[in-house]
């Protein structure tokens, strides 16, 4: 296969974007803005570092980010895998990303923008959750902020209710296969629900 090499290869393929594509992006969260973020209680952290590209799911019961002000979030960082990989890269590259969806609503809001990890203890207690707190937060300055179209959504039919689940491998299974059963296996996934539990927050 043959890779673009030439962006004008691309222009001339793809046209001129309309109006609503061009001139939907705000350096700073707009009413509208604000309301969809309010209610998303789930979003993909984007980031990059010598190693490449990282996105990570985040998620939360109450809304997965916080205004500091028009122009910043705060996006806790709470108990996780340990590997820190979107923190590692936001300490040595600011450049960062986050996408936010609500369940039932085809459209997501993109943030592009520049981040930084604390460990400020005042705003890391502020996230108090049933006496626990995130170990570090993630404070991002918006750049850019704006609408995807809802057509990807709408192909994959994602709120459609169906449960597409039953044939995929589960974690305890892909482990034991990349460790020769080392890690992993049955015992993981039965004991999994309960770490989980435990480890919420």
């Amino acid at each position: 296969m043959k890779p673009v090499q030439d962006i004008s290869e691309l222009e001339a393929l793809y046209g001129t974007p309309g109006p609503a594509a061009t001139e939907k992006v705000a350096r700073r969260l707009t009413p509208e803005f604000r309301t969809w973020i309010e209610c998303s209680r789930f979003c993909i952290l984007s980031t990059v570092g010598p190693e490449g590209t990282d996105a990570s799911p985040r998620g939360d019961r109450t809304p997965v980010v916080r205004e500091l002000d028009a122009g910043t979030l705060a996006l806790p960082d709470w108990q996780g895998n340990n590997r820190i990989d979107s923190l590692r890269n936001i300490v040595r590259d600011p450049r960062a990303s986050l996408m936010f969806f609500v369940p039932g609503s085809n459209n997501v809001v993109r943030v592009n923008g520049r981040a930084f990890v604390t460990l400020d203890a005042e705003l890391r207690e502020s996230f108090e959750v049933n006496g626990k707190h995130p170990r570090s937060v993630i404070v991002l300055g918006i750049a850019e902020i704006y609408t995807q179209c809802a057509r990807a959504l709408m192909r994959a039919g994602l709120w459609e209710g169906r449960d597409e689940s039953a044939s995929l491998p589960t974690v305890g299974e892909i482990l034991a296969s990349l460790t020769d059963g080392r890690v992993g296996g049955k015992a993981y996934d039965e004991e999994w629900p309960h770490r989980a539990a435990g480890s919420m927050w």
